[in-house]
């Protein structure tokens, strides 16, 4: 795969304290990802940029919140999440990534 489109396809890990929980009990890592990707595409991508083994990807379309500032509404973009479990014996470390 085009190192290009796997930055692409992974656009951030989702920090949260549901992903959190799923790192330590399940082995699995959440990332924010292009809403045109499919999971193979996905499974690659982690593959390839971490060296790891993934075992299934899940995927969950995420829609935009719908917000207000004064008496305008805005609405935040659509977004795609993926749950990328990983095979027994492999580990992403997503506190170290990024700043």
């Amino acid at each position: 795969m085009n190192p290009e489109r796997v930055f692409q396809i992974l656009r951030m890990p989702h920090i949260s304290e549901k992903s959190a929980i799923l790192g330590d009990a399940a082995n699995q890592a959440v990332f924010q990802v292009s809403t045109d990707a499919k999971k193979g595409e996905i499974k690659e991508a982690v593959e390839q940029l971490f060296s790891v083994k993934v075992a299934s990807v899940r995927t969950a379309n995420m829609k935009g919140k719908t917000k207000r500032q004064g008496m305008r509404r805005g609405k935040r973009s659509d977004w795609k999440k993926a749950y990328v479990s990983l095979e027994q014996g492999h580990e992403i470390d997503l506190a170290s990534i990024g700043g």
